[in-house]
């Protein structure tokens, strides 16, 4: 650095890094461990990104994500970053459920569960085992098409439809099997079958990782790569242009200048982790035309409403990850994560309102969300509206009264993998500026990780 404080561009360091969400902070990781420098710089004072976790009332509300699977890689960072005391997993026996006809059913993973589920009749049992027979997925059709015709509508409407939207907050009938589900075509023309592939699965020695989250909620992961590399992670420091080295914007020779209100700094590869409308904005001069088709990209807008309840008091069995709703009931409830059950999670009394009448209880929060593609309208709504809405429709599936927390908004829910998704195809950025995100690659922290560490192997090797 200059006595000024700016980068002295007649060096670059190796890689900047745009975004300090988990992509970034695990590059930064995976980076330092292949030995190649790299500055970090996230516009927020706090590391992280859409991984939220705040104590609110004494109790922990998850702003994004509600939980993560301990796959090998997060495993990895658990051990790297010296975790392991504060991870609370949950109880592997836990499942979702499906609330479908009226009563919340337990989805099926395995055979055996398939062979006694209530969710699917006879009927329709016999039409997911025929799904062999059927002609293999399209990339034109939609995900909604492929489900329904491989498996049957009873299928798609109780099981298929509410597990795969639910993870998006998406709407299936929207989303073309060319971007919303290209890696289950190949595991198709693989297997020969997507019920293969599942059996298969279902039949491997390998478990399913299990869920897991921190004691201070699954921020602390971000918030520990962050201070495990503190020395070059600029938080509070916005990139607000991304330059040439020497005006040149369309060559990577002389490296690339990032520029932010503390001055300007020189590398020699930029990777962005950003959101696809920030992007936009980032690579505008650079690539006019890439920028347009970043900004054509389209979120799922979501409206999360922590609802506390004892889940004793009402009708149903606690022992869940949370439940989907089924696309056949008359319900705006997308879907519910039992949070405070799943990590034994409970309100702190010493952290609780004094006024609170309810703060020696050891009840929990729930996670409601709402809005999504399916019923973006209601995000219009207020909070009230919205708090009324989730708490009486909780109580309706579980029997359980509920209060509402809080409400908070996500603007820029998840990818929508929808037709704009198409836009990717006119991407086609400068040499030395690539993107890591969940709009290019696969979203969900595990997918976060895996691709951050590809692509710190592949900028070692250059």
């Amino acid at each position: 650095m200059t006595a000024d404080g700016h980068a002295d561009r007649g060096r670059a360091a190796a890689v900047g890094i745009v975004g300090g969400g988990v992509t970034g902070l695990a590059l930064a990781h995976y980076l330092d461990r292949e030995g190649v420098e790299f500055e970090l710089f996230e516009a927020a004072p706090d590391p992280g990104g859409v991984v939220r976790s705040e104590r609110v009332a004494g109790h922990l509300l998850e702003y994004g994500p509600q939980r993560i699977r301990r796959t090998d890689h997060i495993d990895e960072l658990i051990r790297d970053l010296d975790l392991e005391s504060e991870v609370r997993t949950a109880d592997p026996d836990l499942h979702i459920r499906v609330y479908a006809d009226g009563k919340l059913r337990q989805a099926p993973f395995t055979p055996e569960e398939f062979a006694t589920t209530d969710l699917l009749s006879a009927d329709a049992k016999r039409e997911v085992l025929s799904e062999p027979f059927t002609a293999p997925g399209d990339p034109e059709e939609s995900a909604a098409e492929l489900f329904t015709r491989k498996f049957g509508r009873e299928a798609y409407r109780n099981l298929l439809g509410p597990l795969f939207g639910g993870i998006y907050g998406s709407n299936p009938e929207a989303m073309p099997v060319e971007h919303a589900l290209s890696g289950l075509l190949k595991l198709e023309a693989r297997d020969g079958s997507l019920l293969k592939t599942a059996l298969k699965r279902a039949a491997s020695d390998r478990e399913t990782p299990p869920a897991i989250s921190f004691d201070d909620g699954l921020q602390r992961l971000p918030e520990a790569l962050a201070e495990a590399h503190a020395d070059s992670i600029r938080l509070g420091t916005p990139v607000t242009a991304v330059r040439g080295a020497d005006g040149r914007d369309d060559e990577r020779e002389g490296g690339w200048l990032l520029e932010t209100p503390d001055g300007t700094t020189h590398v020699s590869d930029v990777v962005l982790t950003t959101p696809a409308d920030l992007t936009a904005d980032l690579v505008s001069d650079l690539a006019p035309d890439s920028a347009d088709a970043l900004r054509n990209l389209t979120y799922n807008p979501l409206a999360m409403v922590y609802l506390r309840a004892d889940l004793a008091e009402g009708d149903v069995d606690p022992d869940a990850l949370g439940y989907q709703v089924g696309f056949g009931e008359d319900l705006r409830t997308l879907g519910v994560s039992w949070n405070a059950s799943m990590f034994d999670r409970g309100v702190r009394a010493s952290e609780a309102s004094a006024s609170s009448s309810r703060a020696e209880r050891s009840d929990g929060v729930c996670t409601v969300f709402l809005g999504g593609m399916h019923d973006p309208e209601i995000l219009a709504e207020s909070d009230d509206y919205l708090g009324e809405v989730a708490s009486r429709e909780f109580e309706e599936v579980t029997g359980a009264p509920a209060e509402v927390v809080e409400v908070h908004h996500l603007g820029r829910g998840f990818p929508a993998y929808d037709d704009s998704w198409a836009a990717l195809d006119d991407v086609n950025l400068p040499d030395g500026i690539r993107l890591a995100t969940n709009y290019t690659a696969r979203m969900g922290v595990p997918s976060r990780i895996r691709e951050a560490e590809s692509v710190a192997e592949e900028l070692a090797a250059r």
